[in-house]
């Protein structure tokens, strides 16, 4: 299953021309010609030439707004944001995903986009998706372009090996999940790795499938109730880690891709993480690994997780909001979409792009079920907390990181996550 489809490389080959270049910002020349700024977090090679190509067939078709593209990082793009637009230096067109970019938008840093996308672009994305990307006010701060979802990927030699067959439902419940991990544990090996270094982002997606909301309310007036639904997904993997064993506790300490080599080696039969792992699998796992993507997990409400999509945003200060908004009408593109997911293994967020994916890679390497994946992908409450950012960072990781270490009670963990969004407040 390591052999990508061939359909990419002919996306990738997007039309080809020279960059426009600028100082940082936005600049006119005695021409009228105008350069607008992109900073884009695209990490894997694949997905920044797909990104690149993208901006040249834009600066090919419009001679006179040219893009300029300028990479950033999502290690560090919300203070660099903050930075920016308090010093006045912000990029024109701004990656981001919808979870960090609400604050930005309660704070007039971002431009409404609804009198600039296509009714092509906007009829493409469902309603719940938008609704992820829309101010209170019903301003819509951004157009949402590529969703993860927390996937199970099966080293399928292992299943073999302990005689267990591979899923091949619809959905996987957190019970079977639960109960495969037991049926895989044997002989030093686990039955799942999850790298849970960062667990706030996993918990808080998964957490609808249970029902766990963890917000009422939006912005400023977000309330925090954490309740039995809340907390089912850490419960459950504090269990499965704790009781079962079936859940390898020191891979909960570590980054997803320190993980994936267990799952290389036979350690763990199942590894749990974002579904753009997939890219890392194809280009690195050893000659010869078999693996497979099983059906989307689903708690009793179902397989549904937040859509906390990556998000295109144009900021207000831009001297061409216009423009910019142009160019993410042109990014969100099926035919662009399509080739962006294709280089991140994400779901796009529009559903002929969807479609374009499924048709091109023939649901082939893990595609059909990472596909089946983004059908239960809403809006979720957190995304509308003006301040869930601050609140993740500061009390929502480090109180989950003691749980999942085994250091302090489900009920201290309710506490310090309530306690934490009061202080907040």
């Amino acid at each position: 299953m390591r052999t990508r489809n061939s359909a990419v490389a002919g996306l990738l080959a997007l039309p080809l021309a020279l960059t426009g270049c600028s100082a940082f910002g936005v600049g006119d020349d005695e021409g009228g010609s105008s350069t607008i700024t992109f900073q884009s977090l695209a990490f894997q090679d694949t997905t920044i030439a797909a990104t690149q190509s993208i901006v040249d067939a834009w600066n090919e078709e419009h001679p006179d707004t040219q893009v300029e593209l300028v990479q950033g990082s999502w290690d560090n793009v919300h203070d660099q944001l903050v930075t920016q637009f308090q010093g006045g230096t912000a990029p024109d067109v701004i990656h981001d995903e919808s979870a960090d970019i609400m604050g930005f938008a309660e704070q007039g840093y971002l431009a409404d986009l609804s009198p600039y996308l296509s009714d092509e672009v906007t009829g493409a994305v469902s309603d719940d998706v938008w609704k992820s990307v829309t101010a209170g006010d019903g301003s819509v701060v951004a157009a949402p372009t590529l969703l993860q979802s927390y996937v199970v990927f099966a080293n399928t030699d292992a299943f073999a090996d302990a005689g267990v067959e591979i899923p091949a439902g619809e959905t996987l419940t957190w019970d079977d999940l639960q109960a495969l991990a037991a049926q895989l544990t044997a002989d030093g090996a686990y039955g799942a790795g999850w790298g849970l270094q960062q667990p706030t982002a996993a918990v808080m997606n998964l957490a609808l499938g249970f029902d766990g909301t963890f917000f009422t309310g939006q912005g400023a007036d977000a309330a925090i109730d954490v309740g039995e639904d809340e907390l089912a997904v850490p419960e459950r993997i504090h269990a499965m880690a704790y009781e079962d064993q079936s859940l390898d506790p020191v891979s909960l300490t570590q980054s997803g891709s320190d993980v994936l080599p267990g799952f290389f080696d036979g350690k763990y039969a199942m590894y749990v993480a974002g579904n753009y792992v997939a890219q890392q699998i194809t280009e690195s796992a050893p000659e010869g690994f078999n693996w497979a993507v099983l059906p989307p997990l689903a708690g009793p409400a179902g397989p549904v997780q937040a859509a906390n999509p990556q998000t295109m945003s144009v900021a207000a200060e831009s001297d061409d909001v216009e423009g910019a908004a142009a160019f993410v009408d042109f990014f969100m593109q099926a035919e662009h979409q399509a080739a962006l997911a294709q280089g991140d293994w994400l779901i796009p967020s529009s559903g002929e792009a969807r479609d374009l994916v499924a048709e091109q890679t023939a649901g082939e390497n893990g595609w059909e079920a990472i596909l089946a994946s983004g059908e239960g992908l809403t809006a979720a409450p957190f995304q509308a907390a003006v301040n869930y950012p601050q609140w993740k960072d500061q009390y929502a990781t480090p109180a989950l990181q003691q749980y999942l270490a085994d250091e302090i009670t489900l009920d201290q963990l309710r506490q310090q996550l309530t306690d934490g969004w009061s202080e907040l407040g």
